[in-house]
């Protein structure tokens, strides 16, 4: 018999209270659903017993890993259709509190034991591999942010170059329009984000750059080779270490810039004329935000200019109430953690600086992210064999809904340019703002 799919598209759409706007093809070979609408694959039943055990993204993130879920077609298709469902509920209306606020209903009772019919009743299946386990202590000490990173920076270089393409900066890129006839690359979008940095913060031969996060060291070889600056830059990454200093060494840079195995609590050789901070305060932990400005202004001259480039969430009504997704947690980046602008704003006003610009890169990070799902998605193989083909499908799938998230704006991407205003209150800034645009 070949029924599962029908049976999966009804119970689905009986928990859910609405038609399911993609369609199933089961492990037996049956397919229910809207003709012509994005396909899930159901390799294995054991997907269905990861998604009994933990109900939501969770279960569906760790049966995508293990390859027992798949997409016939565009993956963003199926995205698309799932949005609507997992992500863009209201708190009461989620997968799991659904299940949990009918779990009395008859109904409801007789859905799940048919699922469990169609699942099996053997214990959970252990996680893919690819999971960070679970931690203990205390968040965002030294020690567990070192793990935290290297979860997710330490899996191959090569496999950096495969997405990242030969700019190797993994942050959002800048798409300025083309000359006629030619259209931007990802490379060209990259230098063009570095520039807007080193021109926003100003940077000359008479100044001193530190790069808190520095990866594997673009912005810093950048600075160095096309604005003459002496940079420091800083990973928790000895693989990212080992690759940017080997880049100083093969540019002959390495008497202005240096890369250090540090962690940004640690610095302490200030001042510096600037500091910029790339997609590095994701990991910082709302408990640490304040001593993370405080640490920062504190390395910083007089006058001396903050770019803060950091993913921001939307605020909620009770900020206490803010949870990491799941996936994103246990796959991608443990620990991390957004937080609205007004709330990254403020923390370094309160630290003392003057924030002076704010520029919103939203719609720039989702073709970023559309760029690299195309490297990663043509070369797919090559990725899987670099780490695992469940890494490579972990990355496909963050990559993917992040493009998604950006582009219907449920999250965004903002460069914060600070300063250090003195005493005397020259910002050193002109009047004319946005002098780093030219014209």
């Amino acid at each position: 018999m070949t029924d599962v799919a029908p049976r999966l598209v009804a119970l689905a759409e009986r928990v859910l209270e609405e038609p399911l706007p993609i369609r199933v093809r089961a492990w037996d070979g049956s397919e229910a659903g809207p003709p012509g609408a994005p396909v899930l694959r159901i390799r294995h039943r054991r997907a269905l017993r990861r998604i009994l055990w933990s109900p939501g993204e969770l279960g569906l993130a760790r049966a995508w890993v293990a390859g027992e879920l798949d997409v016939d077609g565009e993956l963003y298709d199926l995205l698309s259709g799932l949005a609507g469902l997992l992500w863009e509920k209201d708190e009461g209306g989620s997968p799991e509190r659904r299940v949990l606020a009918l779990a009395r209903d008859p109904d409801i009772r007789a859905a799940a034991r048919e699922l469990l019919s169609l699942g099996g009743l053997l214990p959970p299946p252990a996680p893919p591999r690819e999971e960070k386990r679970r931690r203990f202590g205390a968040r965002h000490t030294p020690g567990r942010d070192r793990q935290a990173v290297r979860h997710h920076y330490d899996v191959g270089n090569d496999f950096y170059e495969l997405v990242l393409g030969p700019s190797m900066v993994y942050s959002c890129a800048y798409w300025e329009p083309g000359s006629p006839g030619r259209t931007p690359t990802l490379e060209d979008a990259q230098r063009a984000k570095l520039d807007l940095v080193c021109r926003k913060l100003a940077l000359g031969p008479d100044r001193r750059l530190l790069d808190v996060g520095c990866g594997w060291g673009s912005l810093v070889l950048h600075a160095a080779r096309e604005y003459g600056v002496s940079a420091v830059g800083i990973t928790l990454s000895h693989e990212q270490a080992t690759y940017a200093r080997k880049r100083v060494a093969e540019e002959g840079l390495a008497d202005r810039v240096e890369i250090r195995v540090q962690d940004y609590r640690d610095v302490s050789d200030g001042p510096y004329e600037a500091i910029s901070s790339i997609g590095m305060a994701e990991h910082v932990g709302r408990e640490r935000y304040l001593q993370y400005a405080n640490g920062l202004y504190s390395l910083l001259k007089p006058g001396g200019r903050l770019l803060n480039h950091q993913i921001a969430r939307r605020p909620l009504q009770d900020e206490s109430a803010y949870q990491v997704d799941d996936f994103i947690e246990a796959y991608v980046f443990p620990d991390g953690e957004l937080a609205p602008l007004a709330l990254t704003a403020g923390v370094l006003e309160e630290a003392g600086f003057e924030v002076r610009d704010v520029e919103s890169l939203r719609e720039h990070y989702a073709l970023t992210l559309r760029a690299w799902v195309a490297n990663l998605e043509g070369a797919f193989a090559r990725a899987a064999a670099l780490t695992s083909p469940g890494r490579a499908r972990v990355w496909r799938l963050y990559m993917a809904a992040s493009a998604l998230a950006f582009e219907r704006n449920r999250i965004g991407i903002n460069q914060i340019l600070a300063v250090k205003t003195p005493v005397s209150g020259d910002s050193g800034l002109p009047l004319r703002t946005r002098e780093w645009l030219g014209g």
